[in-house]
């Protein structure tokens, strides 16, 4: 499995300097942005680090690092002094002086390999976040890119086009951005953020906007008294949500956007059928974390009609080349155009990158995410007066592509490179699907484009 990714691409002069530097110093202007939302089998400890706690994120440092240790792809670790970080991971948590400052230190020691599969999954928390907008990096600054009805930072008049120049006063770039997303999302949510924003005139403004809580759907998951059908329920949503979407303009032209590569060989199959239907199509993979291999390699059988060779798989043992199956006659042979933004990462690399290079279609849009390793989840659990769930994902293979090249922490640089400024952002307008569209024999108007597909909210449909 290629999973879903958050990368770190940070040196170890990085991981000293900035990477702890955001994780251990939060600002303190304002109390109700220090209030962290805890780990649910930690509630009870939230005020002070306890022996309790120490011991529990001592607990969590040795068997991710055995994991590390014994399944990591590269056994050297990159020439990383692997036993001295662990020595003053562990020296360090004893003198934390919360739980969350010691799990930072897990984090950070996992950081230090420059691998962006290779990451801490702390517990679970009693509830999810939602921050009331997204965003994206879009060239070399960060853009507000939709805002999330009746959320605080509506109420508050954040924009989709503000750039947001920092997030709790720590700047954002492209080298720290899937940092921060990784920080504030995943291993230390908080009930709000302080933004730093500057305006399409170039006006900054800050503005602190609220998150909405939610209960936790991981937890729903482990709560199955909670009632079958609301499990139910929130399975069918993340179904939906991951769906392809469809966009057609007569059999000229078909644009499918892919959320992730999560479908099911079935799933693969039809979307296959829906462009063996049109002439020219646009395959939408910007946003596209990564998903399943099998995925990735059905669809790509799908647009080539003979076996084609697409990586070389370099795992800890062995080297194996890695080629898909060609459709033959049932492959799709029309026009193709595939649309790649710096959300674009792992499986959705490799999808763009065969493409390119193999002269199948056109790459439009920004350099994807160079986030492309092969990894796996290794998962524990501790049992007391309440049950810890956490674990790591490492990294169990490097893909190598045909050029004899890795795609990680280089991406895929578009044919044509196509960026969205302010105010398209701002009036819903799609410059890139628009050009994607007329390199396959298309037409649409970055009006269009941008009303393709619309955001959805599976609870009010």
């Amino acid at each position: 499995m290629v999973p879903l990714t958050k990368s770190q691409n940070v040196t170890e002069l990085d991981l000293n300097d900035s990477w702890r530097h955001i994780l251990l110093r939060v600002p303190r202007n304002r109390a109700t942005l220090l209030a962290l939302v805890t780990f649910l089998s930690i509630a009870s400890h939230a005020q002070k680090y306890t022996k309790y706690d120490r011991d529990l994120a001592q607990r969590m440092l040795r068997d991710v690092a055995a994991d590390v240790q014994k399944n990591y792809y590269d056994p050297k670790l990159h020439g990383v002094d692997w036993d001295a970080k662990l020595q003053q991971a562990r020296l360090n948590i004893e003198n934390a002086d919360s739980l969350d400052s010691a799990v930072s230190e897990i984090a950070a020691l996992l950081d230090s390999l420059n691998d962006s599969h290779t990451s801490f999954v702390p517990p679970p928390r009693n509830y999810d976040e939602d921050y009331g907008f997204d965003m994206a990096m879009v060239g070399d600054r960060c853009f507000v890119t939709r805002i999330h009805p009746r959320s605080d930072a509506e109420k508050k008049s954040l924009i989709a086009g503000d750039q947001i120049l920092a997030i709790n006063d720590h700047p954002v770039s492209q080298k720290t951005y899937h940092r921060l997303e990784y920080i504030y999302r995943e291993l230390r949510p908080q009930p709000g953020l302080r933004l730093t924003l500057s305006d399409d005139a170039g006006r900054q403004r800050t503005l602190e906007v609220m998150a909405k809580l939610t209960p936790s759907k991981i937890l729903k998951t482990l709560r199955l008294h909670q009632g079958i059908n609301e499990f139910v329920r929130d399975a069918e949503d993340t179904h939906h949500a991951l769906r392809a979407r469809y966009f057609d303009k007569g059999d000229e032209l078909l644009v499918i956007r892919l959320p992730q590569f999560s479908l099911s060989a079935y799933g693969i199959d039809d979307v296959i059928a829906n462009m063996r239907k049109h002439k020219g199509v646009v395959l939408d993979l910007r946003g596209n974390p990564g998903g399943f291999v099998d995925s990735v390699d059905r669809l790509l059988g799908g647009v080539f009609q003979f076996d084609q060779k697409i990586y070389d798989r370099i795992g800890r043992e062995s080297t194996k080349s890695i080629s898909v199956t060609g459709r033959h006659q049932n492959a799709f042979t029309g026009r193709l155009a595939v649309l790649v933004d710096q959300g674009s990462a792992s499986a959705s690399e490799i999808f763009a990158r065969v493409v390119q290079l193999e002269h199948r279609g056109h790459i439009v849009g920004d350099r994807s995410a160079g986030m492309v390793m092969e990894s796996r989840f290794y998962g524990h659990e501790f049992t007391t007066d309440a049950q810890v769930l956490y674990g790591a994902s490492i990294t169990r293979a490097d893909l190598v592509m045909t050029d004899g090249k890795s795609l990680e922490h280089t991406g895929v640089d578009p044919d044509v490179v196509i960026l969205p400024t302010s105010k398209d952002m701002a009036i819903k307008r799609d410059p890139a699907m628009a050009k994607a569209a007329t390199l396959v024999g298309g037409h649409l108007t970055p009006e269009e484009a941008g009303s393709a597909f619309p955001p959805e909210d599976p609870n009010q449909e």
